[in-house]
């Protein structure tokens, strides 16, 4: 149980990391992709853009 809560914790730093802001807007980014793609429309765009904004908004909030 030791080893698999330590994979859990390395896991959640991983994809988490110091910022869960970051990786929640990212995982919305893959939805709306995703949600694009479904309906057939170019999807190409949408993680170009929304990477740049979560970038924005977090050097936003780091710079206070």
């Amino acid at each position: 149980m030791t080893r698999l809560r330590r994979s859990a914790d390395w896991l959640w730093d991983f994809v988490v990391g110091d910022d869960w802001k970051v990786a929640a807007g990212i995982v919305v980014a893959l939805g709306v992709t995703a949600i694009v793609a479904a309906v057939g429309a170019p999807a190409w765009w949408v993680m170009p853009v929304a990477v740049a904004a979560i970038l924005v908004a977090s050097l936003r909030r780091a710079a206070g």
